[in-house]
């Protein structure tokens, strides 16, 4: 595959990928502000077409054009680091474990790994940088609110593990649909 190919591959890919960050709906009751969101497929579809690296690179990219064309202020200053780190390494697993090997079995795998490893990221995240940033620029004081363990363990927690499963399952089934049609593309390209 050529340099330019590649290069095009990336742009289409962020291109849907910062479209499907404007659909997001949330699933924990009183918990809006905790929304998923598709952007992550793109990327999926990135490293099962491209590698690794390009996988990164839609998801930098999908990262600025937010930034640059949508940026709602301190929620995306703050949230965006952390989504990018998350996603990182939830394709990081998916790389490592089902990417090699491309079985029912290894998919099965690398989801739970990959759910768990974006759970255990946010819940760090959130302590560590997040909780203390919106206390500091939104004047959000979320020990004052809600309190700090009720937050990870009643919202957090169970979000994340939601949003990866439900991750998982999705490009599960687009990666099925488009198999052929990916083949065929790999078959092409790969010569």
């Amino acid at each position: 595959m050529s340099k330019t190919h590649r290069l095009v591959m990336v742009a289409v890919l962020s291109a849907i990928s910062f479209l499907l960050m404007f659909f997001s709906f949330s699933i924990i009751p009183g918990a809006n502000f905790l929304k998923i969101e598709f952007s992550i497929i793109p990327v999926l579809l990135g490293l099962v077409l491209l590698d690794l690296k390009s996988a990164y690179l839609i998801l930098m990219v999908r990262t600025l054009l937010k930034l640059i064309l949508n940026n709602s202020g301190v929620n995306d200053f703050v949230g965006l680091p952390m989504n990018v780190i998350a996603l990182g390494l939830f394709v990081t697993v998916f790389a490592f474990i089902w990417n090699q090997k491309r079985t029912g079995k290894q998919y099965i795998g690398a989801s739970i790994i990959a759910s768990i490893v974006l759970t255990a990221s946010m819940l760090f995240l959130n302590y560590c940088y997040a909780i203390p940033l919106y206390g500091k620029f939104a004047n959000f004081d979320i020990k004052a609110y809600i309190g700090i363990s009720k937050y990870l363990v009643s919202m957090i927690l169970p979000f994340n593990l939601i949003e990866g499963i439900i991750f998982a399952i999705s490009f599960y089934f687009l990666y099925i649909a488009c198999q052929p049609l990916l083949e065929r593309y790999r078959n092409q390209y790969e010569r």
